[in-house]
């Protein structure tokens, strides 16, 4: 099924692969909670247990250095797209609303990117993230 719409998130190659896994959990729920129509049904199996709903289409991940994770930014903000970010600053904080301190203190160009998540209709998607390869 080819869908409308496109998920994909972008992280900073150079990160410890547990940071990189993080993060993309982390950029993942940003989508779901701010775009509640990419999640799908709850689950459940023939036993009767059930199981939480997930989004209800393919989630795109790429890697990119710090320039091609801006341009994206930038790309993303320029064609208003859905936009869950996560940025260094972050890594040193341990809760929610010190994370939101932490990028509102920041100017857009300045902020200091390990990963985005863009999500919208699929051209725009694509053109957003023109020029990055799948995550390895």
């Amino acid at each position: 099924m080819r869908f409308d719409t496109k998920i994909g998130i972008v992280v900073r190659e150079d990160l410890a692969m547990w940071q990189k896994l993080n993060v993309t959990a982390f950029l993942a729920g940003g989508v779901a909670g701010g775009v509640p129509v990419t999640v799908g049904e709850p689950y459940a199996d023939a036993s009767g247990n059930a199981y939480l709903p997930m989004f209800r289409q393919p989630v795109l991940v790429y890697a990119a250095a710090d320039d091609g994770l801006a341009k994206a930014h930038t790309r993303a903000l320029e064609r208003g797209l859905d936009l869950a970010l996560y940025t260094e600053d972050m890594f040193k904080t341990d809760n929610d609303v010190d994370n939101r301190a932490a990028v509102r203190a920041v100017e857009a160009g300045d902020l200091r990117l390990v990963g985005i998540a863009v999500h919208g209709p699929r051209n725009s998607v694509d053109r957003a993230l023109k020029g990055l390869a799948l995550h390895g």
